[in-house]
């Protein structure tokens, strides 16, 4: 049968673990072809095992070990995908640093750095690389993980809260400028999910998927999507995974999507 992503190529960063591993899984299932990126190899290689057990050899990604803190590095990726693939369909930037919770007076220069590097400098980075690619492509999606510790009032979270909230007007002025193409940029807010990085923000604590969040699922994903079984601790890594996946086939443009609008009938623009 074939997918809703079949004949596409997607590159996805942070793709060993957590939120982009279930991505990656979920595109590979709608029959993308997957670039992974993320610091470890081998990390890398066992989201590929899993891949290829699932869905044949025939499905295996193309794996990019790379230390997004180099940013030099991330400037080859489009070079690299161009001479490859001569194409790229769609980008999920979703790697993530939190750093440390700590005053901002206190956080060490290099972790914050390492922290701002990695959630804006990079995907800045990466839309420059990837650009002309997507302008090639009949749909191109872009679409970057946020949180909702970009806006209000977040102590504690210093690094990480301005990372992403400068990643948030990056990204909408990036969408504003390609309103006119068949570019389609959004920022997704997948709320609280069992990733190692919500272990480490909330020690000891258990996020679960709220009744607006199931609603805001079920509202926007189309009632055709296939059908995915999960245990409950994958439940809302699976849920961010069919989110991401709804707005790479909706391409809806320019907005902040969150796990729990008030009003599930429209989304406001940014």
């Amino acid at each position: 049968m074939t997918g809703r992503l079949t004949g596409r190529v997607a590159l996805i960063t942070g793709a060993s673990r957590g939120i982009g591993a279930a991505v990656a899984e979920r595109f590979a299932a709608e029959g993308a072809h997957l670039v992974l990126v993320a610091r470890t190899r081998g990390g890398l290689e066992d989201i590929d095992d899993r891949i290829r057990k699932a869905h044949g050899d025939d499905r295996a990604a193309t794996l990019l070990a790379l230390d997004l803190t180099e940013l030099d590095n991330v400037d080859r990726i489009g070079p690299t995908l161009a001479e490859r693939f001569g194409r790229l369909d769609i980008v999920v930037g979703n790697a993530g640093l939190l750093g440390d919770m700590a005053p901002i007076n206190h956080i060490e220069a290099k972790v914050w750095s390492d922290v701002v590097d990695v959630n804006l400098n990079a995907n800045w980075r990466l839309i420059r690389t990837t650009e002309p690619l997507l302008r090639l492509s009949g749909a191109g999606r872009a679409i970057f993980v946020t949180s909702g510790a970009a806006r209000g009032q977040r102590p504690y979270w210093g690094a990480y809260a301005v990372s992403k909230a400068a990643l948030e007007m990056m990204v909408t002025c990036w969408a504003a400028e390609t309103e006119q193409t068949n570019m389609k940029i959004n920022l997704l807010d997948p709320g609280a999910t069992r990733t190692s990085m919500r272990a480490e923000a909330y020690p000891g604590g258990r996020p679960v998927i709220s009744q607006n969040a199931a609603r805001y699922h079920r509202f926007f994903c189309r009632p055709r999507s296939a059908r995915m079984h999960a245990s409950r601790r994958d439940n809302s890594r699976i849920l961010a995974a069919r989110n991401i996946l709804s707005v790479v086939d909706n391409g809806i443009s320019s907005v902040l999507l969150t796990p729990a609008p008030a009003q599930p009938s429209r989304f406001p623009r940014q």
